[in-house]
């Protein structure tokens, strides 16, 4: 891992996520990109080209001088901090910035939220789990360690999860965790007896080019979520991180099917990193 991105928008949370950066780079000489989305739409109808151009610069400007006294922090000294301020229209651009800065991964605070609130807005860290198409780690509260011991992944055992998977584990052997491979049997028309899971679970290490002996290492858990096998699961071992992957669905199929790395980004207080299929 070379460099990590952090979204900014000045606020506590933000701060806790570029911390949590900050230990990472002081571990591994990782270079912290430190990106604020400044939001410019700010034109009226009876705005003229000059009017609108003069405003874009000043509010350039005073962004300018309130992220470089933002990134003014102990904790970043003698870091390769480079802020970056990019004109804001969604949040697909973060991943794209990402991309174009060859991050290996996004880091970001959740404030969480739930109800109608979650099904109408959302947070701005789902929706950027939503388009990333590189690991995105997801913390509830500030950390002030990243010794991830015991890492839970999550997975369906699905031949498509496969390269998500492998990517997981080449963050869990980052971090030297150990990793706790997890399937969570719903009661649902996806329900899968003890013989379908085994042999689901053969399949999928055999096709990842993992020694099926790992096979008695996983754990079948049986719930009424998988969100809440997760959680549960990852309470009960004192586990420090959650890896999940996500197919990042969006619009309709979003809203009816949900996606179990948003809601875990959201609802859990462990970490959360979640990886795009």
């Amino acid at each position: 891992m070379k460099k990590v991105i952090v979204p900014i928008d000045f606020s506590e949370h933000s701060e806790h996520a570029l911390k949590a950066a900050a230990l990472l780079a002081k571990r591994n000489n990782i270079e912290i990109v430190a990106l604020h989305m400044l939001d410019l739409n700010i034109a009226s109808l009876s705005d003229s080209a000059s009017d609108i151009q003069a405003q874009s610069v000043f509010y350039l400007k005073l962004a300018e001088k309130k992220i470089k006294t933002f990134l003014k922090k102990e904790y970043l000294k003698g870091l390769n901090v480079t802020p970056v301020i990019k004109h804001y229209l969604s949040f697909r651009e973060i991943n794209e910035i990402a991309e174009e800065v060859k991050a290996d991964l996004i880091v970001m605070s959740s404030h969480g939220v739930s109800g109608i609130k979650e099904i109408f807005v959302g947070s701005n860290t789902e929706k950027v789990v939503r388009f990333a198409t590189i690991p995105v780690l997801v913390l509830k509260e500030e950390l002030f360690d990243l010794n991830f011991e015991d890492v839970v992944y999550a997975t369906d055992f699905s031949e498509e999860s496969i390269p998500a998977y492998k990517k997981a584990l080449q963050l869990i052997d980052f971090f030297g965790a150990e990793l706790h491979l997890l399937f969570v049997n719903t009661p649902n028309d996806k329900f899968k007896t003890s013989t379908e899971m085994k042999e689901m679970a053969a399949n999928f290490l055999n096709k990842s080019d993992q020694d099926i002996s790992k096979l008695k290492e996983i754990t079948f858990e049986c719930e009424s979520t998988i969100e809440k096998g997760i959680i549960r699961f990852s309470d009960r071992i004192g586990a420090d991180l959650i890896a999940v992957s996500t197919h990042g669905r969006k619009g309709l199929s979003h809203l009816f099917e949900g996606s179990v790395a948003e809601d875990l980004s959201n609802h859990s207080m462990l970490p959360v990193v979640t990886i795009k299929i």
